[in-house]
């Protein structure tokens, strides 16, 4: 006789779940990433719309993280919804090898934002495999192995992705071979003693070349650059940098990969945030944006050159799901509502009229905030214990200040001593104004 046990989740089948239940419910089952799992007090959320998302007890929240900065088109957008629910009605899934519509409408939407030059797409399943299969190409096509990242980075946890991002998180998973990682221009904590933003910019480089030729130019494949740091800051590149690093990598005969994963479709006020500055990359990975998150998809837009190169040479990489169909139905929603909807101008708007001003107004009023960087709906937001010796403030005010965001109905995005205040790009001049207002109460408290 077998004897049956108990299953909470089965007994909260047809109740009425609270976030406790829920919380009970994850934490029982679900292993978390970059967490010690004994002490996960994760929020419960139920639904979203726009730019709020509410939990299991009916509270209210305006997402100023836009969960993993990816839901820039908003929460439930109708039509990506509808796209997606009509093509699983139509063709729920299909191997890439074969062609199919809707993954060619995505890629020619993706490559309609890209520069001149540029008409194929590799889809992935994200970011990380973006970045990693980047790096397959740049080998391949140069016949080096070298990769030149920065240490203030994140492009992803797969196995080159992660060797070539430059945080805590790159020690304990440093297996891929071939990387070099170099400092880049960060004027508020300068590595190169500078003073202006050109000084910066022009020690950066110096920095950068001497690497490069110290290493053995013959040997670097590809320079991997985030356009603007994320995760590592939101910090936005001095002029002539980018075009600097441009000119660098032509000078060697290297391939320059920007990582847009997190600063693409909007989030900077552009379709890529490479579109700000002078630059023009042989190698372009996004993710997150495309689609807002809706379902996993990532990819690689390839310069025409390089996607030559395997015209009568296989590529030796693929994925189960690249391009699926899925995927590719909530690329073409997210684009084309983007698009129509006038999303781009809008970030760019309430960066320019709401951000920009609102957060230097903070600054002023705060002495916790040491500096306000960033453009569109992509700003950090860096706290210090002392604005003289710009000494970060610790874990435990960080915490207190993600306490108190929440307790007034803010969900928040921080990393190390910084608020990022990244809502999504849909976020309208009165929920951007409310935000910035429940930010100040915060702050007021530390």
């Amino acid at each position: 006789m077998t004897t049956l046990i108990p299953n909470p989740a089965a007994d909260l089948t047809h109740a009425h779940l609270t976030n406790a239940d829920v919380a009970q419910l994850d934490t029982r089952s679900v292993f978390h990433s970059w967490s010690a799992q004994g002490a996960l007090k994760p929020l419960p959320i139920a639904g979203g719309s726009g730019s709020v998302v509410w939990d299991h007890d009916g509270k209210r929240y305006l997402d100023f993280s836009s969960q993993l900065v990816y839901t820039n088109l908003g929460h439930q957008h109708p039509k990506v919804v509808g796209a997606i629910t009509e093509q699983v009605q139509q063709l729920a899934t299909i191997a890439p090898a074969h062609a199919n519509e809707t993954r060619a409408e995505a890629a020619r939407l993706v490559t309609e934002r890209a520069p001149e030059g540029f008409h194929k797409v590799f889809f992935t399943n994200g970011g990380a495999d973006a970045n990693e299969n980047a790096i397959r190409m740049a080998r391949l096509v140069t016949g080096r192995d070298k990769v030149i990242s920065r240490y203030r980075s994140y492009h992803g946890n797969t196995g080159a992705a992660i060797v070539a991002t430059g945080d805590w998180r790159r020690v304990p998973n440093d297996f891929a071979r071939g990387h070099v990682h170099v400092f880049g221009p960060y004027l508020y904590r300068s590595e190169f003693w500078a003073t202006t933003p050109e000084e910066e910019s022009a020690r950066a480089l110096h920095h950068l070349e001497r690497v490069i030729q110290l290493e053995g130019a013959s040997t670097v494949a590809a320079i991997l650059l985030e356009t603007i740091p994320g995760t590592a800051g939101i910090i936005v590149p001095p002029p002539g940098y980018l075009a600097g690093v441009r000119e660098i990598a032509d000078r060697y005969g290297i391939i320059l990969i920007l990582d847009e994963v997190m600063a693409g479709f909007a989030r900077t006020g552009e379709w890529f945030a490479f579109d700000a500055f002078d630059v023009r990359p042989d190698l372009i990975t996004f993710a997150k944006g495309v689609n807002s998150g809706y379902v996993p998809v990532g990819g690689v837009v390839i310069s025409d050159a390089i996607a030559e190169a395997f015209d009568e040479r296989v590529f030796p990489g693929g994925l189960t799901y690249s391009g699926h169909p899925l995927a590719a139905a909530s690329v073409v929603a997210n684009l084309t509502a983007m698009a129509e909807e006038g999303v781009v101008e809008n970030a760019r708007r309430i960066g320019t009229e709401t951000f920009g001003p609102g957060l230097a107004a903070l600054a002023e009023k705060h002495d916790v905030i040491g500096e306000v960087r960033g453009a569109g709906v992509f700003w950090a937001v860096e706290l210090v214990a002392d604005r003289a010796t710009r000494e970060p403030v610790d874990a435990a005010t960080i915490g207190r200040l993600k306490a108190a965001l929440l307790e007034r109905g803010l969900l928040p995005f921080t990393a190390d001593n910084r608020l990022h205040v990244v809502p999504p790009a849909i976020v309208t001049t009165d929920e951007a104004a409310q935000g910035l207002a429940i930010i100040d109460e915060a702050l007021a408290t530390l």
